[in-house]
């Protein structure tokens, strides 16, 4: 699939001026005014018109069909009930067996973010996102739940698997190997709010679910309007601008159906923090940034009543990405006949992501309700390299190409599901039974660059992929899950899952979950769950393989199904295997006062990691074998090579408090409190060894698995509103981070390089504050003003023996502070 960003551009606006035009003449719709007692994070109301409309579809209704008594009641008290991690009806937030965040359309709005991966790791501490990416991981977002790789996190659409990027994580660090679902290619506009599952789920979802599932539940009204501007910069660099605009729309389709779309366009210059090349004592190297981006986003959900009893429904998303990174600069000896002033390259990436659920559901097949489905989703990107060059391939033939096709990736999913549900009584006691299929094919191809970009050494930044390492390929995946939730007494909640799942490349996997719930009074309930999960090595991780050049060296990465990689030690990859348990209390001291506790254990085998680096003279001869030819420049010393393996085992153990409080001050207006913690701690319990006896890794590697990621997260949050003004604070406290940096080309010459000392640095804790004020100018438009990240603060700066050319002087495998420094901001939002 190919749409140029102007045709779509086009679409976007054809799209928006309906409901631009709708915004200037529509009646004013009656709103009920709701009181939002969790104020900044995991909130029980908000927008109650849209998310019961949104719960009704999840659970098989039409938003003009509410009439199970269940969810009707708990509307009615303004609670959000769930559709994640229960296949119950009318199960509320609050009388979950596992611990699940709510996330509010507002509440993300007010962020102040203006991507949703960056909006979420403000609302949630248990979510972080890795402070700057490496290469082409850095067009690419990547969320990292209770600190594991960004794959263990399942993502959902509305109760439907997500399919994941196709742009791989390559580079050695915390979420090598990821393709994770890139949240930020769903418009925020359409989405109505979104479940945060904080357990293991494999049992009820499948793989993936290893850390938890994020459900994202769009927008289904048949009325209504909204949109929002927003726009801000990195004040104190003066670059890094962005803007974003936002418009969604409701319409009735016949008398009991519904049509809702939105669309988001978005676009963030440039931002670099300042860096004197020790080369050429300037600041002329761009990499210590962040990439430029273009970004236009579309979806449309639907449904109607097709015959009595049976409701059709489905959702069609798009987006597109243009995206440009800087790498190293090339100092004028490179090639001065092309380049005299000498160049800087940009790794590009144009992509396309689209994805169509379409469905039929019913309340009475013998008495369950049901629900069939199918879904394909597909993620198609171009990695391009410009303003480069191949200075070998110059040498040779007399020229060399400076914009080139270095590769090009695909990951596409085609799944279908059929469910049944049925409350039903045994002796008196009632449960919920459901159970279901799954039937899933996953795809994986990567595609050659244009010869100039590989050939003779390939071009500078990115050498593109040889053609002997293109493929496709492609799996099967089959599933059969039951789904059991009983009360044997009135005060107890009793679930358990069982799922089987077939993979035709991996094969059989049986995992189990129980997670039980005892309400002593309506104030105080306890709740534990135990559960055994699985992930599945991606195709990704099983075929991709690259080679990224810098000023200095080459780092290759070895399909692990190669012989390349057989040269260095590699095997077949195996699943990940995992055990989560988890234990908590649910509080209400005394009204509008909620607390929740939760201690988890996730144990993990056989996690799937890069392994295997190997450098030197053994790396050489592994690059060889994969028929590149390496740059005449490169140094032995700083060339490696690696491969993604079944590398260690894991045990990460922590702790997860929530506390919200609401008060109403009268004339003073009513302010919602909010204190959340994740404190999370990882350790290794074995180390892999390669077929040539050789662990898997070294203390650079052990640090991205137990220390890149914050020990503790604490977000403070207070909520504001007196009369037509809001105001929102928020801090957020990022415990320390620690890494094994490894020493680079300023050091002594016998530390240069290796892959056996390391340098270890310490990102201590920091406070960030953020400041968001509102005016409702009228009742239907809103005006804000705010800053995140108030008062500036980045990184901790390393020591210039493990800054790279003097410039990379931030941990870019820190998950803590971002290196953007404050960001201000201003917003409009209308509502109709």
């Amino acid at each position: 699939m190919r749409v140029t960003p102007r045709s779509f551009r086009r679409l976007l606006l054809l799209t928006a001026c309906p409901v631009a035009i709708a915004a200037g003449v529509a009646p004013a719709v009656a709103q009920t005014a709701t009181v939002d007692p969790s104020g900044g994070r995991a909130t029980s109301a908000s927008a109650p018109a849209e998310t019961r409309a949104a719960q009704a579809h999840a659970i098989g209704q039409h938003p003009s069909q509410r009439t199970g008594a269940a969810t009707a009641a708990a509307a009615g008290q303004g609670e959000s009930v769930i559709v994640t991690g229960t296949r119950s009806l009318g199960r509320k937030a609050r009388d979950s067996t596992s611990p699940i965040d709510v996330v509010t359309a507002a509440t993300l709005r007010r962020s102040g973010q203006l991507n949703l991966s960056d909006a979420l790791t403000k609302t949630d501490p248990s979510i972080n996102i890795n402070a700057m990416g490496a290469d082409t991981a850095d067009l690419t977002a990547a969320i990292v739940l209770r600190g594991l790789n960004p794959d263990d996190t399942l993502v959902l659409i509305d109760g439907k698997r997500r399919n994941g990027t196709a742009n791989i994580s390559a580079d050695a660090g915390p979420q090598q190997g990821a393709t994770p679902v890139d949240l930020n290619m769903i418009p925020a506009a359409a989405i109505d709010h979104i479940e945060v599952l904080r357990d293991g789920a494999a049992a009820q979802y499948g793989s993936d679910a290893v850390a938890g599932v994020v459900n994202i539940i769009m927008k289904k009204t048949d009325h209504g309007t909204s949109g929002s501007a927003i726009t801000g910069a990195n004040a104190y660099n003066g670059d890094g601008w962005q803007y974003q605009l936002n418009a969604d729309q409701g319409a009735a389709f016949g008398t009991d159906g519904y049509v809702h779309i939105g669309g988001q366009m978005y676009h963030t210059d440039h931002f670099t923090a300042p860096a004197i090349d020790d080369r050429t004592g300037r600041d002329d190297n761009y990499i210590n940034g962040l990439p430029e981006e273009t970004r236009e986003t579309l979806s449309l959900d639907f449904g109607k009543t097709l015959v009595e009893g049976v409701q059709g429904y489905g959702l069609i998303t798009y987006g597109h990405r243009h995206a440009e990174g800087y790498e190293n600069y090339r100092t004028p000896d490179i090639l001065p006949e092309v380049f005299p002033a000498g160049f800087s390259p940009l790794e590009t990436d144009e992509e396309n992501q689209y994805s169509a659920t379409l469905g039929i559901k019913g309340d009475d097949f013998f008495g369950f309700r049901w629900d069939l489905s199918t879904t394909y989703g597909a993620d198609e990107l171009d990695i391009g390299n410009k303003n480069t060059a191949n200075p070998n391939f110059y040498g040779t033939y007399g020229y060399t190409p400076t914009t080139v096709l270095a590769q090009s990736m695909r990951n596409a999913q085609w799944t279908n599901n059929l469910d049944f549900s049925k409350p039903l009584s045994l002796l008196n006691v009632p449960f919920n039974l459901a159970f279901g299929a799954e039937q899933r094919v996953d795809t994986y191809k990567i595609g050659a660059g244009n010869p100039p970009s590989y050939l003779l050494g390939g071009t500078q930044g990115f050498a593109g992929l040889l053609p002997q390492n293109a493929g496709s390929w492609s799996r099967d995946v089959y599933a059969a899950y039951v789904d059991l939730d009983i009360h044997p007494v009135p005060k107890l909640d009793v679930d358990v899952a069982g799922r089987f799942e077939h993979y035709t490349d991996s094969g059989n996997t049986e995992n189990g979950k129980i997670s039980s719930r005892y309400d002593f009074t309506r104030r105080f309930a306890v709740r534990g769950t135990i559960s055994t999960g699985f992930r599945a090595p991606t195709l990704a991780e099983e075929h991709f393989s690259s080679l990224n050049v810098s000023p200095t060296g080459a780092s290759g990465d070895l399909a692990v199904d190669s012989a390349a990689a057989r040269s260095i030690g590699a095997v077949p990859l195996k699943p990940e295997r995992s055990t989560n348990a988890s234990a908590g209390i649910v509080l209400e001291p005394v009204t509008n006062l909620s607390v929740t506790f939760d201690i988890y254990q996730i144990n993990i085998r056989d996690r799937i990691i890069g392994g295997g680096d190997y450098s030197g003279a053994a790396a050489e001869n592994a690059i060889a074998l994969t028929g590149a030819t390496l740059p005449s420049n490169i140094g032995l010393n700083d060339l490696s090579a690696f491969y993604f393996s079944n590398g260690a085992s894991t045990r990460t153990q922590g702790a997860d408090l929530n506390v919200n409080y609401f008060t109403n001050f009268g004339d003073y207006g009513t302010v919602n409190w909010t204190a959340a913690l994740d404190l999370n701690r990882t350790r290794i319990h074995h180390v892999g060894l390669d077929t040539n006896g050789n662990p898997l890794l070294n203390a650079e590697g052990i640090g991205y698995l137990t220390t890149a990621f914050p020990r503790s997260k604490l977000i403070l949050d207070a909520y504001w509103k007196i009369r037509k003004w809001d105001v929102n604070l928020r801090w957020t406290r990022w415990g320390e981070t620690t890494n094994d940096l490894q020493y680079e080309d300023s050091a002594p010459a016998a530390l240069q390089y290796s892959t056996t000392q390391f340098y270890q640095f310490k990102n201590e804790p920091r406070w960030l504050t953020d400041l968001e004020v509102g005016y409702n100018i009228t009742p239907h438009w809103h005006a804000a003003i705010g800053g995140n990240n108030l008062f500036n603060l980045r990184p901790q700066r390393t020591p210039a023996d493990v800054a790279y050319l003097g410039v990379q002087y931030y941990d870019q495998n820190s998950d803590q502070v971002p290196i953007s420094g404050g960001f201000y901001y201003g917003r409009l939002n209308f509502s109709f």
